[in-house]
Order: structure tokens, then C-alpha cells, then sequence
């Protein structure tokens, strides 16, 4: 036990190759910039209450002892400011790199990430062309997402390695040369506006390196991308429902309304 008393920030990372585990990074007695994001989400001031409970207050005293759990979903995204300050990799890794938040809820998750991306000002496209390039482990989910989007209409765009896999299976596309190589190359392709999304997984250090200019073209153009499965499969499902229809807007105190007191 840390004998923390209020509100408390834990860093944690997490090791999923070969034999997995979880770090602590670092934990310290204050408040983080999930609090606002998680007050909001389950309708409780919890700055407030932590202060309350650091002077002595108890969470019995404060009716804050069961669970609160929404009947919808709520999404944090982060806000980035890689657009002032060129040729910075706007490649994600453990040191913090934004500058603030924004927040999307709705009753099904791809719609709540939807309009967190759209309040982050990323406009996900209904229509065009996709860039996709992938790390070798992650081409047999990498194919079932590319079908996924051409289902939707859009049309494929590849380099060699990752096209070789949606060739075998069944899909068309148009090969493009990465960034280092001679030709027609993947940063043309954006900066000329022939790509309306990218998606690009990449694992070892060599390639993070290699496709920086890549990621970097996308920001420049304001170029929706993703360098996760997690995020590129969040960012088909938003797509879809962004093609489905109006997305609801609804007050956040009508979101608060329905919580269970």
C-alpha cells in the first residue's frame, strides 16, 4: 500500500511480446488529465471529491462507494501538435507527446470514436483511396481490414510486400514504392492527393525509421492515418458508421440523466 489518500496517478507499460508484462513507470500523488475525461464520463466532480476525502471526508459520507457504469461509451483521444513543428514523427511512444484532449460518447463504440476523431479534426473519408503498408506479423489481420474497406467502396493502394498479401487474397490494388525508393513513391502519392487515409503498421526500428517521411506527409496534408491494428480496425468501424447515416448529437447532461444514481 502507497498510503496515497485523494487522487493518484499510475504510469503503466505493457509488454505484450513473448512473455508478457505489466511495468509501473512512475505513480504520483495528484490528479491527471484522465479525472475531467472520467468525471465527464460517469457524471461525478471527482476533483472534488478527491480534495474532500484528503480532508478527511469519507466516500461513504460522499455516496461514492458502488461502481458507476454508463449505459454508453466514452472515448478519449489525443490532440497533437505535431503541425508546428516540422519534421517532427508523429509516431507514438511511452513520453507524452500531446497537448491536450477531446472526448467522444455514444451508445456503440464506433460512433463514440467517431466524434472523437472528428472533435481531434481528424475528417475520416467516405470514399477515395487507401494507402496500406504493414509489418510482415500483422498481414493476416491487415488483409481482413483492407476488405473490410473495400467492401465500403474504397480502392487499395500498397507496397509490394503488403500487396503480395491482398493479392493472395482475391483483392486488387495499386502497387506504390516506399519513401526511400526510386519512383512513384508513398510520399508523392499523399502530397499529390491521390490518398485519402493511410494505413501503415510498422514494428522494428529500420522501418519506424523508413516511413517516417511517410507519416510525416500525411500530417502535412491533413491525411487521416493510423500506425496501430487497434487504431486502423477503430478507424474502418467509424467509417462504416459514418457511411450509415446522421450521427446523434445529444447534451452531456442528457447523458448524465440516464446514469443509475
Amino acid at each position: 500500500a502507497l498510503g496515497v489518500v485523494g487522487l493518484m496517478n499510475v504510469q503503466f507499460a505493457v509488454r505484450l511480446v513473448d512473455a508478457p508484462e505489466i511495468y509501473v513507470l512512475e505513480v504520483n500523488p495528484r490528479a491527471s488529465r484522465t479525472v475531467p475525461f472520467v468525471s465527464k464520463a460517469i457524471g461525478r466532480p471527482l476533483a472534488k471529491l478527491g480534495a474532500l476525502v484528503m480532508a478527511g471526508a469519507k466516500l461513504a459520507e460522499l455516496d461514492f462507494t458502488a461502481p458507476i457504469i454508463p449505459p454508453y461509451l466514452s472515448v478519449k483521444e489525443a490532440v497533437f501538435p505535431f503541425t508546428k513543428f516540422a519534421g517532427v514523427d508523429p509516431l507514438l511512444g511511452p513520453e507524452m507527446k500531446s497537448t491536450g484532449e477531446v472526448m467522444g460518447i455514444a451508445d456503440d463504440f464506433p460512433t463514440a470514436f467517431l466524434k472523437s476523431q472528428e472533435a481531434a479534426s481528424q475528417r475520416l473519408p467516405t470514399e477515395g483511396c487507401v494507402l496500406v503498408t504493414s509489418a510482415d506479423e500483422d498481414k493476416a489481420e491487415f488483409v481482413a481490414l483492407a476488405r473490410r474497406l473495400v467492401d465500403l467502396g474504397f480502392s487499395l493502394m500498397a507496397t509490394r510486400g503488403t500487396g503480395a498479401a491482398l493479392t493472395a487474397a482475391g483483392m486488387t490494388w495499386a502497387p506504390i514504392n516506399k519513401e526511400y525508393e526510386d519512383g512513384d513513391t508513398t510520399v508523392r502519392a499523399i502530397l499529390d492527393g491521390r490518398v485519402q487515409l493511410v494505413l501503415c503498421t510498422t514494428k522494428s526500428p529500420a522501418l519506424i525509421s523508413q516511413s517516417r517521411k511517410m507519416r510525416r506527409a500525411a500530417l502535412q496534408r491533413g491525411i487521416p492515418y493510423s500506425t496501430t491494428l487497434v487504431g486502423a480496425a477503430a478507424t474502418a468501424a467509424a467509417i462504416e458508421r459514418l457511411r450509415a447515416g446522421d450521427v446523434p448529437v445529444r447534451a452531456l447532461q442528457d447523458h448524465h440523466a440516464r446514469l443509475t444514481p
